[in-house]
């Protein structure tokens, strides 16, 4: 019954696209069979490689196509030969980025007999087209969800009552704070042509800031929040990450389960801090730049997770050289330094165009001092209290969870918060936007 509402789910977007997550349920499958049975390294290895090709090459093609296209152009061009196509003008299955890294992680952990494939094929189809998680994460493990479909489900009473709270706090981070309190001021600064005031600048970059948390933790909430009412665990994928003490902390609380991805099947592999500094540095580059391309194909992803792969370099020369004592006085200023950053990066993220991020940028540091002014007073005030609001949260909030809050707490203050948001969910007059990770 899962696994057919996870292919309805999908398929109501685009029927015809359930085939790719057919062909990779399939090549996955015979992948993690074969690789539990051969012992001739050589076969399974190939069974690894054929794997990763197909999952690889799907992404490859309908995500980046496109993109390499354009780029080959581009460079024809540049040593003059004049070579012109026809943009091949390809559908993005919504969510390819995150199944097909979790199916990869599945034949990889199998090759490295880190797990047992999966009891039967039911369980392991159903793994991957699970629909809370589907098309937006959590990237789940293998061994953390499979082994949940092998006994029967039945959600206890206070499982479906914790879960129908998360999702809606899920929806009210999506439909209340990100789309009708934050996108609208966004939309406004990265979707004008003018060069702007650095306020206005600082402002549309802080909204968007706030609106890409709220839109992707209410994402996953509203995942974790559906999946726990049929009794399935799924793992946290944010901690209060803009009370992060740093970079290495900000990527253990933003999207967990990609740092964690990225960390086991790329960070290692590449070395990681096994071989010297020189490695170390290069394969935290190669890690962060690797993943903005994953985010979206434009050269503006790349500079997000350079930049972030630098700070992540520079964070740990500061250790190596400059080694300080974080306390309860200093750590306040850490944090809102840390996010303070993370906002210039988000720059890069948000602008379609490296013109435009280029532009923020110089308006932010007040290189462009006679910016257009867009935004009106009561819009900078709103924003700046909404997301001055968020860091303090997420300051207050950074050493527990809202479950260990909510046993602390009176039901009575609990259900009023609860009807408050679920009145706000129903009168808000959001833009209706789709999730924005949907695009990756």
């Amino acid at each position: 019954m899962l696994l057919l509402s996870s292919y309805i789910f999908y398929g109501m977007w685009n029927p015809p696209l359930i085939i790719l997550l057919w062909i990779s349920t399939m090549i996955d499958w015979t992948a993690g069979q074969k690789l539990a049975v051969l012992d001739d390294p050589k076969k399974r290895k190939f069974w690894l490689l054929v794997s990763m090709f197909v999952n690889l090459g799907f992404l490859a093609f309908f995500k980046y196509g496109d993109f390499l296209l354009e780029n080959f152009v581009h460079i024809m061009n540049l040593i003059g030969i004049d070579f012109q196509a026809r943009p091949m003008d390809i559908i993005l299955p919504m969510g390819i980025s995150f199944y097909t890294f979790q199916t990869m992680s599945y034949t990889i952990d199998i090759y490295k007999k880190q797990i047992e494939p999966a009891k039967t094929f039911l369980d392991f189809a159903l793994y991957v087209t699970f629909f809370p998680q589907l098309v937006a994460g959590p990237i789940v493990r293998a061994k953390d969800l499979i082994s949940q479909f092998y006994e029967e489900k039945k959600a206890t009473a206070d499982q479906f009552i914790w879960g129908i709270f998360l999702l809606t706090i899920g929806l009210f981070q999506k439909v209340v704070l990100a789309d009708t309190l934050l996108s609208g001021t966004s939309d406004t600064v990265f979707g004008t042509n003018d060069v702007l005031n650095g306020v206005d600048a600082w402002v549309g970059t802080i909204a968007f800031s706030g609106q890409i948390f709220f839109d992707f933790a209410g994402y996953s909430t509203c995942a974790i929040g559906i999946a726990l009412m049929l009794g399935i665990i799924l793992p946290d994928n944010f901690k209060y990450p803009y009370a992060s003490l740093g970079f290495s902390d900000l990527w253990r609380r933003w999207h967990i389960s990609l740092s964690s991805w990225l960390k086991d099947y790329l960070y290692i592999p590449l070395g990681g801090n096994r071989h010297g500094l020189t490695r170390l540095y290069v394969a935290l580059m190669l890690t962060m730049l690797l993943g903005g391309l994953w985010h979206g194909a434009a050269w503006t992803f790349m500079i997000w997770g350079g930049l972030h792969g630098t700070y992540l370099i520079i964070e740990r020369l500061q250790r190596r050289y400059i080694p300080f004592k974080i306390t309860k006085w200093n750590g306040i200023f850490l944090a809102f330094l840390t996010f303070s950053c993370v906002n210039i990066t988000w720059v890069f993220f948000r602008a379609r165009s490296f013109q435009k991020s280029w532009d923020m940028i110089k308006s932010m540091f007040y290189v462009n001092t006679d910016g257009a002014k867009i935004l009106d007073n009561f819009t900078i005030l709103k924003v700046s209290v909404l997301v001055a609001i968020l860091f303090l949260c997420h300051w207050i909030m950074r050493n527990t969870s809202m479950k260990e809050v909510s046993l602390k707490t009176s039901p009575y203050v609990l259900g009023g918060v609860w009807a408050v948001m679920a009145f706000l969910i129903i009168i808000a007059q959001g833009s209706g936007e789709q999730f924005i990770y949907f695009q990756f």
